[in-house]
Parts: C-alpha cells; structure tokens; sequence
C-alpha cells in the first residue's frame, strides 16, 4: 500500500537524525471501516475505541510497543513525555470490575498496551500512525531492532475486508445467577438491618449462549466479535463502542451508555448514570415513561446514591465542581436518568488518582463502596472480570473511560452477556431480573 511505502520513508529517516524516546510517524491513508479494517489484521493485540458522540475521534490499535499491568504504572503516563501535544503515546485498556482480584485470563486486573500502530479519524481526515520508542544511541544494536520491529509491523498490515456476517445459531442460554438466586440476594441487600449500613448494592448476572457448533478454544469464535459490534453500535448511536482482542481466543466488546470520566489536561467531565427504565417504541408513551422516571422515587434515590458518592470522592482532587439536575438519557430500548458534573483539577492530580477514586461507581458497585464490594465478593456467583470495569484510552493531555457496561465476552465456545441492576429499599426481585433481560434485549435480538 502506498501509505506503507510512505512512512517507511520517514522510518529510513530516523538513521539519519537524533530522534530518541517515544516517536510516531503519521501518514494519511484511505480506510471505510474502522472496524473492517481491524478484522482483516493479523497483529495482536487488536483494540478498537470510539468514545460516545458523533464528533469524537474513532481509533484501532494494533501490535505492542510498551504494557502496563499495575494499576500503579498508569502514573507514568502522565510523567514519560514532554514531547509536543500530538505526540505523547496513548495507551489504550482497562481495569477489571474489581482490581484487586486475579480477573479472566488474558485480560488480568489491568492491562493497557502502547500500540505499535495506530489508525485515527478525526472528522473525515484518516491517519495511520507507527509508534517507536528509540534507545538515545543512533546505530545501534537496539536502535536498529526498534527500526526492524516496526518495519515487520508495517509488512504484516492487511488491506480492509468486507465484515463477515453475523452467523445466527439457535443459542441455550444458562443464567448466573439463576432466578431463584437472584431472589435470595435481593432479599438479602433489601433487608432492613443490611440496608441500614448499605444502602445500595449493584447485583449483576451473567447469560451465557452457547451453540451446538464450535467447542474448541482453537475454533473460531462464537461469532465474529467485530461483525457483533458494528451491528451492536449500529443501534447504540449514543454510547461508547469499545473492544479488546488481546489474543485469538477471547474479545470483550462493549456498546456502554455510561462515562467514567474524561479529562482535558485539568478539566474533568463525569457524570451519574443511575435509575432505567423501558422504551415502547411510541413517542407519546416514552414521554409517559421518562416522566414516571423522574418522578420514581426508587430511581431518584438510586441516582442520588450514586451523584453523592462521587461528588465526595472528587473533592480532595478537584475544585469548582458542578451538578445538573436529572435529565433523561434515551436509549434504543432504555431510558436512564443522568447527571452531568464537571470540575478543575487541583495541581498534580493523574489519572491513577481519578481512576483510583471513581471506579468502580456506585452505579456499577453499591454504597457504600467497600461493603457493597465486599457483599458481591462474597455472594456473586461468577467473576465479573472486565464487566463493568473502566476501559478507555489515556495519554498525557487528554484520557476518557467508559463505565464496561451493556458488554459481551466472546470465546469460540460461548458468548457471555453481563447486566446488573441497583438494589436499594423497595426494590422487588421480579421487577429487577426484568430490566436484567431489558438490558441484554438489545444484543439478545441481534443473534438471532
């Protein structure tokens, strides 16, 4: 391709400068779909995100340059460039649910990777980007495996490739909690003398599909999880589309409502998503449900827990911090009610600080936090992994996560599909493993 030829150009160059430490060459190239694109690639690991908004930039990275697997280590991000603004690295992942628990194989508590390619769009300009990380002695050993390194990356890039449908299959569906457990554990968090320390426990259950087809890890997955995403997204215009193939065995693919945070330098943008309730399809009768949401008393309490917790949680790092009032998020087939913050930064604050204080919200976990956590380590009945955990992209300047909510886990022998529901005082278990099936409907209907 001829975008290739060009950049290793500009790779052929760096022999002759003085360029050391983290470098990105760019050139423009002419890329459809992202997504198909990705698909048809060959380098691991493969990462897909574009953050909620029509406007936002759409990203894939592709290959490893550098990794982070300690929660700890995202400290350095903020402190490993003084490089002008577009060119500090992004590292692209994501912390498990809970981090201090082993997680699913291949993804662990925290794992975010430095890519060795990117692909950017920004409006309708597409760029494919190579990063290196150059030693300071130019014609050396290692200097010139970094050169080599980047080069076989740029020799296995693939040109994009139809999408392959979605194949459909008459999916068994088996449920974790069962139904009968789900009921014990609400009755457990509603009990009087459990909600007089903790209020809110978010419970969740996993659906796992499986088929008569494929059973072995080196089959092909379930389905084509990037086919599944482009359909998913296709229906979710107002949410976060994220995924992470890290291997060829497994994908976690997300089509999340809800925002952690994002950051510009010192601004800092978050909001609370709590509080569901159904679409019908009719304009006149969705008014008619996004009224009795805002005035449901259940749902009001749940998004107050959730809008409290985190405005204390931000206070030591930030000033000048600011609440709306509860609006309505519309969704395909859910309506959330949502409130937006925003706040400046006090000096020195990084990203591991704002990770470290937000996540997990009480709109994923409970309040608060740590004995609602402590009552879904002991009770849950599955690992949520990187289910409702917080992925994202950060870098220096700028870095946004999304809540990993409305997820699938993909492997050759199963899909898994995750949602939860806020448990609080009045809330009834039929009526909670009802919005459970509401929030997987979406994804359900596009398997067929």
């Amino acid at each position: 391709m001829l975008a290739q030829t060009h950049i290793k150009q500009q790779l052929d160059a760096l022999r002759h400068g003085n360029a050391s430490g983290f470098v990105r060459l760019r050139v423009a190239i002419e890329v459809g779909s992202f997504l198909g694109w990705l698909a048809a690639q060959t380098l691991y690991p493969r990462i897909y995100w574009h953050a909620r908004g029509h406007d936002r930039p759409e990203y894939v990275a592709l290959g490893c340059l550098r990794e982070l697997t300690e929660p700890q280590a995202i400290r350095q991000v903020c402190e490993q460039t003084s490089q002008p603004h577009d060119d500090s690295p992004r590292y692209y992942g994501g912390l498990a649910f809970d981090p201090t628990q082993p997680g699913w194989q291949g993804f662990g508590p925290c794992r975010f990777v430095l890519p060795r390619i990117e692909l950017v769009r920004r409006g309708e300009c597409v760029t494919l980007c190579l990063n290196l990380w150059l030693p300071e002695q130019t014609g050396s050993d290692a200097f010139e495996a970094e050169l080599q390194a980047a080069a076989a990356a740029l020799d296995a890039l693939r040109p994009e490739a139809p999408l392959p449908p979605l194949t459909r299959h008459s999916w068994q569906r088996e449920d974790c909690p069962s139904q009968p457990q789900w009921q014990t554990l609400v009755e457990q968090v509603t009990a009087p003398n459990f909600q007089a320390h903790t209020p809110k426990v978010v419970l969740s259950r996993q659906s796992r599909l499986t088929h008569d087809g494929a059973t072995h890890a080196a089959d092909p997955q379930a389905v084509a999880p990037w086919s599944l995403l482009a359909s998913w997204a296709q229906h979710g215009q107002d949410c976060f589309h994220f995924g992470f193939q890290f291997s060829p065995e497994q994908s976690f693919i997300a089509c999340s409502p809800e925002r952690l945070y994002r950051r510009e330098h010192q601004h800092l943008f978050t909001e609370a998503l709590a509080g569901t309730i159904r679409r019908s399809g009719d304009e006149a009768t969705d008014a008619a449900l996004a009224a009795e949401l805002l005035a449901d008393s259940k749902n009001r309490l749940e998004n107050r827990l959730v809008h409290a917790d985190i405005l204390s949680r931000l206070a030591p790092l930030t000033t000048d911090a600011t609440l709306t009032e509860p609006r309505i998020l519309k969704l395909r087939l859910l309506q959330h009610l949502k409130c937006d913050i925003e706040a400046e930064l006090k000096p020195g604050v990084c990203d591991w600080q704002l990770l470290e204080a937000l996540h997990p919200t009480p709109a994923v976990g409970g309040a608060p936090r740590e004995a609602a956590l402590a009552f879904i380590r002991e009770r849950e009945p599955y690992d949520r992994g990187w289910y409702a955990g917080a992925c994202g992209m950060l870098s220096r300047e700028t870095s946004e996560f999304s809540v990993a909510i409305r997820s699938a886990r993909i492997t050759a022998q199963a899909i898994t599909l995750f949602a939860g529901a806020g448990i609080v005082a009045g809330s009834e278990p039929a009526a909670e493993w009802a919005e459970l099936d509401n929030k997987i409907a979406n994804v359900l209907s596009l398997l067929g």
